[in-house]
């Protein structure tokens, strides 16, 4: 367990290369599964839909459950199995485009096992961070995971459109692959003791500990106003994420080089958020720097839409990217206040639980907003799409802002006070 040592340990330098350099790879496929489907299978922006939504769907089957189970478990050998198995799972998308397999429903089930894969490593994630880092700690270890993020959203989109344009889609995403292969050896080296695993796992066991986390995170915790915003903030993201790959390269016609090198932008701004995330917290607050990050992304997406009104080519391309910065800048902001702010909060029995909850149902909003965002692309225009989304994400600013959540506020010792 995580005691009075100082900051970064040892253990949480190979947690975060762990994370670094297996994010990055996300960062390459995550363009390059996009790609795949607009470009190689011909698909619209309801095809990217489905594959948003089949990459989140196993957080709403799965994820209360599993959140209990890893609960249960030591949670740094969960987290080297799982990195084994999506290694494996994203080996066999090339594998399957060279033997001339590759479908949109055969992508789509291999995305879906990924994604249950990610679920349980998230769990674990979340939950063995706490035990690694000391409190006082804990906001700045998620600043410095973010920071590396950032890097990796900044370079893994512009590097994903460069191995996109040489090899194609499909032999892009055996990058990632190899970078999960590395987050498991380090994770392997982490000297941590935890606590013995817990024996007699049962259904009638774990329903209650599944209604414990439930109730703590929208009852017993002070956690239900930030959790409701956050819904309402992955409705608007899912949007988002849905049209911004047909927008660029169907409507503006951008290459997929101009498309990675706007990820980047997008990174570049996170990178900076992240960079001034604790100068700026102390400053106003948890919860005002939440709001602010809130409000800038809503100026993000609506500087967003007039890309290619009246221009074109590169032009257009900086308009987005210029769209895509302030909406990294946001994140790259916001992420750690609102992560050590729900760990903090919480016992550590109790952390798989509440945040895999809160990771599920997020990811259940995004599941049913993906594919209606696709189908409202279609029909209405990415514009509108767009234009909702920046709605959405003003709600949820104001209704923080006008709730005491704007209160909250880190203490030195690791604690939050109103």
């Amino acid at each position: 367990m995580a005691g009075g040592e100082g900051f970064p340990s040892r253990g949480f330098w190979l947690y975060w290369q762990a994370d670094a350099v297996s994010g990055f790879g996300s960062y390459i496929t995550l363009l390059a599964l996009q790609t795949l489907v607009v470009l190689t299978l011909h698909g619209s922006a309801v095809q990217v839909g489905w594959l948003n939504a089949a990459r989140w769907l196993p957080y709403l089957v799965l994820g209360v459950v599993v959140g209990a189970l890893v609960d249960r478990r030591r949670r740094r050998p969960v987290m080297v199995a799982t990195d084994l198995a999506q290694a494996v799972l994203l080996a066999a998308i090339p594998l399957l485009w060279w033997r001339h397999l590759l479908s949109l429903p055969a992508l789509l089930i291999i995305v879906i096992v990924f994604g249950s894969a990610s679920v349980v490593s998230d769990a674990a994630s979340m939950a063995f961070l706490p035990r690694l880092v000391p409190p006082r700690f804990l906001q700045r270890a998620h600043a410095r995971i973010d920071g590396t993020d950032a890097a990796a959203m900044t370079a893994g989109p512009a590097l994903g459109g460069l191995l996109v344009s040489a090899l194609g889609a499909p032999l892009a995403v055996m990058a990632d692959a190899a970078t999960y292969l590395y987050s498991a050896v380090a994770l392997s080296r982490i000297a941590l003791t935890e606590p013995p695993p817990k024996s007699g796992t049962t259904v009638s066991s774990l329903i209650p500990e599944i209604r414990a986390g439930v109730r703590w995170l929208y009852h017993g915790s002070g956690l239900r106003t930030l959790a409701i915003a956050t819904h309402g903030w992955f409705a608007a993201n899912a949007i988002v994420g849905v049209v911004l790959a047909p927008y660029a390269l169907t409507v503006l016609g951008l290459t997929p080089l101009q498309f990675g090198i706007i990820g980047a932008v997008g990174g570049a701004g996170a990178l900076a958020g992240a960079a001034i995330t604790t100068w700026v917290g102390l400053r106003l607050g948890t919860g005002r720097t939440i709001i602010a990050c809130h409000i800038i992304t809503t100026a993000g997406v609506l500087v967003m839409i007039p890309a290619g009104l009246h221009t074109h080519g590169w032009a257009s391309a900086a308009v987005l990217a210029a769209g895509q910065g302030l909406y990294g800048l946001a994140m790259g902001m916001s992420n750690s206040h609102e992560m050590s702010y729900r760990q903090l909060v919480t016992p550590d029995e109790l952390q798989a639980r509440t945040n895999t909850t809160m990771r599920s149902l997020n990811r259940a909003v995004m599941v049913f907003a993906a594919p209606l965002a696709g189908l409202l692309a279609d029909h209405w225009g990415i514009r509108p799409a767009l234009l909702l989304a920046a709605g959405i994400f003003a709600i949820v600013a104001a209704g923080l802002a006008l709730s005491s959540f704007r209160t909250i506020r880190a203490t030195g010792t690791g604690t939050f006070v109103a």
